[in-house]
């Protein structure tokens, strides 16, 4: 019996270790995914909505809560993304993406949970300084080799939902 136990517990750490990380490691990870949210977010390129939603699985489930609301499928997610890019991203004029405050919690080899806070100040059609911004948690799952996000929630900040050129007035008459 006692045998049985060691080999249990033998077989046990040997699992918990395979799945133990380097820094190196670590860091590599939360390089690559604060980069993949960079790179999809540099709304001077090209095709934003395309490289927004290769962010996400090609198939299967997709939990996202934006804005009060909560999508479930990849194809409501995408008509999420379109609906953005056609009512805000298309609208903006010298876009910059700004990452802010950044954690990432490792949980395997291939899942992450990230937390970051972001800005995007921008000029609207107007020429008049605007930032959407907020914080955006993700639950990212390596699938055949690639990070994709699998579940979200994004908490914008509150002068985002603030329209650019009245926002500016009213606050200016107080």
């Amino acid at each position: 019996m006692a045998a049985a136990w060691v080999g249990m517990l033998s077989l046990t750490g040997a699992c918990q270790r395979s799945d133990r990380l380097t820094t190196a490691e670590r860091t590599a990870i939360a390089d690559t995914l604060t980069t993949l949210v960079t790179q999809a977010y540099d709304l001077r390129q090209g095709n934003a909505p395309a490289r927004l939603l290769a962010l996400y699985p090609d198939s299967g489930r997709v939990i996202s809560a934006v804005a009060g609301r909560v999508t479930t499928t990849r194809d409501t997610l995408a008509g999420e993304i379109r609906g953005f890019w056609e009512r805000v991203g298309q609208n903006m004029r010298e876009p910059r993406f700004e990452l802010g405050s950044t954690y990432v919690d490792l949980l395997t080899r291939d899942a992450a949970v990230v937390t970051l806070t972001y800005r995007i100040p921008h000029l609207t059609p107007r020429h008049t300084p605007h930032v959407v911004g907020g914080a955006w948690t993700m639950l990212w799952r390596r699938q055949n080799g690639r990070w994709r996000i699998v579940q979200e929630h994004l908490s914008d900040t509150p002068e985002s939902t603030e329209p650019g050129p009245q926002a500016t007035i009213a606050h200016s008459s107080r």
